[in-house]
């Protein structure tokens, strides 16, 4: 314990960030543990000995886990270990890859490997917001060639008050919640959710964001100050510079492809025969300059030096000419063209196609058993609304294996979720919304966000403000700077921002901000996207509305129709029955599906189908059973037996009451049967409710009009 080096970060409500290392996992070249409170998690990082980056990718693997430990849990199912990661474990993931990615230098060469782990959790603050904190801290003090540190942090506006690093409940109240990232000097990364609030705000709370990081970035420089005095962190060495071999090589394929792709890029040309182009030149450049053997040494290097090429040809023709490959201006949003009830036979269907981005989106009701469940460590909810997002492979032209949901399919699928979700009005339907992108150049995320918003519109579910989306892009270069709208998929990849941008004609509803070149954000800059972004999402927006102006009045025939209403608690046992037997009877004689449970203290009812007259009989057959008779209502009730005190009358099924003799008329009557016998029906109206016992005082004279006295 006595190596532990620690450094501490105030947060303005009290609580403070503690960040150490020294002590855990000491064989990775760098770990460190995050804590508020009792939540801790642990960052360790591992560097390759050998070059590993021969498919020209940078290979930064991030893991986040949650311990079910560290909840004082178990898991849940047959198998009683941490298995797959959950969405939300990949979508933090996803948060810091997306902020530490920009980080590194473009020439490194080996694999790192960065693991995080919640090792515990007191339900005081969301582990998400500190897993950057964690990773850049263990990055800082290892050997690798980071240009940090970074740190990320989770803020919401909750009643008009900024909260760094809530908790679960603060985010109830919250009308803002964002992860942003940054360095001391620049954003990096921004994702979340808002209810459509306006461009001001938005660029009020990353001010404050940013205000928050910086402590952070300060406590990792002291700390790894600290360290140095005891022993000196040298960075690994890489080889930085390019040999003369490649060169030379790169000096070839300049003089090769320079002009010959400069002048395709102005044909403007769709993305397919572009690509078939750029193809046949590459082809060409292969059988004229090198062997089949040579090829199979080089062809990653090429590659890699051919992209870089292409990068500066695609900025110089933006920076010198404005031009853009599809021979746009920067604000020009692509054609757009849309339909609804595109497929007939499901309950919302729209098809949404911008450019050469295209997705067709559907819509699904379903009752409250189609929830999605959430059990993890830090909640366990069910959500009513959602939104699945597939990308398969043809929609690029290209052959993949299929191997399950890809982290972009559940990153961009959630994006377009938190887009939606606040827009949809209370229902009690489950709603299952899936987009598949069938043609993909770019933005096709943003494409899921409006054809759903149609696809809700067309299903009858009544959102009074739809959404609409646009990606934005930024290219900086010699002082000079291009803010492009509706971003194709190179202006995506060689530009230096792809932020994407989500909201109805009232405000923000959704953003996601990736950054290439980490100098590129500042203030100034995105409020100018902001304000670019504003005219395209209400330019989209507009165009949505003529295909359909307004939700449908009437769901479609073939979606189901749910019905609910609640009953007392004691009838829930009667309705289900020994063994489920009653409503599983019901449920079979009327074609319905019907859900039971207890809420607020009461057995709250939910009936679904599609016929409406057996419906009603379900809902018929269910109130007769959990019938509940009202003091002074009257009730039509059959005589099941007869006493000398009086009769026993049954209102409903099962449900029986006691109309004693001197309640049979104003007459004295001596013999009950002279007036009633067993199996007549006689109107009643209940006196009083006994509300330990539940026995029902009934009384057959108080509506028979009293005979004059003589």
């Amino acid at each position: 314990m006595s190596n532990i080096i620690k450094e501490y970060i105030p947060l303005i409500d009290g609580r403070k960030i503690t960040i150490e290392t020294g002590f855990l996992a000491k064989q990775a070249d760098g770990s460190a543990i995050v804590r508020i409170n009792d939540t801790m998690l642990l960052a360790t990082v591992v560097i390759s000995e050998e070059i590993k980056n021969e498919n020209n990718f940078f290979l930064l693997t991030v893991d986040y886990r949650e311990k079910y430990y560290a909840g004082g849990k178990i898991p849940g199912g047959f198998i009683k270990r941490e298995g797959r990661p959950s969405n939300e474990e990949i979508l933090t993931m996803r948060l810091v890859d997306r902020v530490l990615r920009p980080m590194f230098p473009d020439s490194f060469n080996k694999e790192i490997q960065i693991m995080i782990s919640l090792l515990s959790y007191d339900n005081t603050v969301l582990p998400d917001g500190l897993a950057g904190l964690a990773a850049s801290t263990a990055l800082s003090i290892s050997r690798v060639p980071f240009n940090g540190p970074i740190s990320e942090v989770r803020i919401i506006r909750s009643k008009k008050k900024f909260l760094v690093n809530p908790s679960l409940n603060q985010l109830e109240d919250a009308d803002i919640d964002l992860i942003v990232g940054a360095s001391d000097k620049s954003i990096i990364m921004i994702e979340g959710e808002m209810k459509e609030i306006k461009e001001k705000e938005f660029m009020e709370i990353i001010i404050e964001a940013h205000k928050a990081i910086k402590p952070q970035i300060d406590a990792q420089k002291r700390l790894i100050e600290k360290i140095n005095k005891i022993k000196k962190i040298n960075p690994l060495k890489f080889n930085q510079k390019e040999s003369s071999k490649i060169k030379k090589l790169q000096k070839k394929i300049f003089y090769f492809f320079y002009k010959k792709l400069k002048k395709s890029y102005q044909k403007f040309l769709d993305k397919k025969n572009r690509s078939n182009e750029e193809k046949l030149l590459m082809n060409k450049f292969k059988k004229t300059f090198f062997s089949k053997n040579e090829m199979e040494d080089k062809e990653f290097l090429i590659n890699y030096l051919y992209g870089k090429i292409k990068k500066k040809i695609f900025r110089s023709l933006l920076i010198e000419k404005g031009i853009r490959l599809d021979r746009r201006n920067n604000k020009q949003i692509r054609s757009i063209s849309s339909f609804v009830n595109y497929l007939p036979g499901v309950h919302g269907s729209a098809l949404f196609s911008r450019g050469e981005t295209q997705s067709l989106t559907t819509v699904t009701l379903g009752s409250s058993l189609d929830a999605n469940r959430i059990d993890n460590i830090i909640m366990e909810d069910h959500e009513k609304f959602y939104l699945h997002y597939n990308f398969p492979p043809f929609s690029t032209g290209e052959i993949k294996p299929i191997r399950g949901v890809t982290r972009r399919e559940i990153g961009h699928g959630n994006l377009a979720q938190r887009a939606l979700k606040n827009i949809i009005p209370n229902t009690p339907y489950t709603i299952r919304v899936v987009s598949d992108i069938l043609e993909s150049n770019g933005s096709s995320s943003m494409a899921t966000v409006c054809a759903a918003s149609l696809a809700l519109m067309d299903a009858g579910i009544p959102i009074e403000n739809p959404v609409s989306g646009i990606s934005m892009g930024l290219i900086m270069e010699k002082n000079k700077k291009i803010i492009l709208s509706d971003i194709l998929g190179e202006e995506d990849y060689f530009g230096d921002v792809d932020f994407k941008i989500t909201g109805t004609k009232n405000g923000i509803t959704a953003c996601q901000m990736d950054v290439k070149n980490t100098n590129a954000i500042t203030y100034d800059v995105l409020n100018d996207i902001l304000i670019q972004a504003l005219e395209g999402r209400l330019l989209i927006l507009n165009k949505m509305l003529n295909t359909i102006p307004r939700y449908r009045s009437k769901m479609k025939p073939k979606a189901p129709k749910i019905y609910t209403f609640n009953i007392p608690k004691n009838f829930i046992g009667l309705v289900i029955g020994p063994g489920g037997k009653t409503i599983q009877e019901i449920q079979s004689s009327t074609n319905t599906n019907i859900v039971i449970e207890e809420k607020e203290n009461l057995g709250h009812i939910e009936i679904l189908g599609k016929n409406e007259e057996n419906l009603q009989k379900a809902i018929d057959k269910i109130k007769k059973i959990a019938f509940f008779p009202k003091i002074g209502e009257i009730y039509k009730a059959k005589v099941k037996s007869i006493k000398n005190f009086g009769a026993f009358l049954e209102i409903s099924k099962g449900v029986e009451g006691l109309l004693h003799i001197s309640e049979i008329d104003w007459k004295k009557i001596n013999n009950i049967e002279d007036e009633l016998h067993v199996g007549d029906f006689i109107n009643v109206k209940i006196l009083g409710i006994d509300e330990k016992n539940r026995k029902i005082k009934l009384s057959r004279k108080v509506i028979i009009p009293r005979p004059k006295k003589k």
